[in-house]
């Protein structure tokens, strides 16, 4: 087995990830309904207080993997400390539940996890299928509404960490990886709770914003194809000038020489737009010049357009860092 040190994954009470569920919808309703009235059945029968033990695990590794990355464990802790129906849910509860006997819903209006003790492996850790990843004991009726909200939070989590962990294998302990799943995500809720399990899964940080603030996460990005398709000319600049690092203060015509490089390689069949896109963003962000290059023709004209640029740069005294490309075969296009 792999130590958790070598896929680089961490626990989610470290700082910045817990011990608070990142969503407003983990609470005593986020359930099965049928769970709901299986506890009415135990209730009406005097089995509510009964003592049982349930354990969490999963069959089947994903991805064709050979391991799970277990994660949500801090979430689950959260969820139990804070487990109380409000007015709100009971009512909505008594609406669907016309013909259950009023007592019940006292009994639920005062239910909590005081009763409850929960067994678990340490989040982040390699799991395998079949092994128990919680165990929770205690009254049936309270662990029989548990039992989907930790499904739910855990197999999510756990399949989020477990691809990122996987990309972190492959890219090795020194690259930078940021997750940029936001806009692809299965909602707000799940967009924000998936940046924060792929840091648990060994990411550096994400370009989502809100999880930065609530995690403590590093946040990072590049630019869109649609701030390179904003310029056409070296005419859209509003200076030609950049500032030279250091204590010196002194701008220097920037511009000059970005296309003195770009003549003397023969590259001026390259997208002027692009061309003067990339020097808006090393005019902004001098000390992170990182382009997007495959906004045209990633060969033809954004890598070279990228060269010149970072030519320039180097020449000057910045260290660019380096290209992003997310179209096109990216198996081909990043080997030539």
């Amino acid at each position: 087995m792999a130590s958790d040190g070598e896929f680089g994954v961490r626990t989610g009470s470290e700082k910045g990830l817990g011990p608070k569920a990142p969503c407003n919808f983990v609470n005593p309703l986020l359930t099965d309904m049928y769970q709901v009235t299986m506890c009415y059945a135990y209730w009406k029968a005097n089995k509510h207080n009964t003592t049982a033990v349930f354990e969490l695990f999963f069959r089947k590794n994903p991805f064709n993997g050979e391991y799970v990355i277990f994660a949500g464990l801090s979430d689950v802790v959260s969820f139990l400390d804070h487990y109380k129906f409000t007015p709100e849910h009971i009512a909505y509860l008594r609406s669907q539940m016309p013909a259950a006997k009023p007592e019940f819903f006292d009994y639920l209006r005062d239910l909590d996890c005081s009763q409850v003790r929960v067994h678990a492996l340490q989040e982040g850790s390699v799991v395998f299928p079949r092994e128990p990843l919680i165990r929770l004991e205690g009254p049936v009726g309270i662990c029989q509404l548990l039992e989907t909200s930790f499904l739910c939070i855990v197999n999510f989590a756990s399949l989020v960490a477990t691809n990122a962990a996987r990309m972190r294998q492959a890219a090795g302990p020194n690259k930078t990886l940021l997750e940029f799943g936001l806009r692809r995500a299965q909602g707000p809720d799940g967009g924000v709770s998936a940046s924060r399990y792929c840091y648990i899964g060994g990411f550096d940080g994400t370009s989502n914003a809100l999880a930065g603030m609530l995690f403590g996460m590093k946040v990072g990005g590049t630019h869109a194809h649609s701030f390179v398709q904003s310029f056409s000319s070296m005419e859209d600049l509003e200076t030609r000038m950049i500032r030279l690092p250091g204590d010196e203060g002194r701008d220097i015509d920037f511009v000059d020489i970005v296309l003195r490089i770009r003549t003397q390689f023969g590259w001026e069949h390259t997208n002027t737009g692009e061309l003067a896109s990339f020097i808006c963003i090393c005019q902004a962000f001098p000390e992170s010049f990182l382009a997007l290059v495959d906004t045209y023709d990633t060969l033809v004209s954004g890598i070279p357009n990228f060269i010149i640029v970072a030519l320039a740069m180097y020449e000057i005294g910045y260290q660019p860092i380096g290209i992003r490309l997310d179209s096109g075969g990216l198996a081909y296009l990043s080997l030539e």
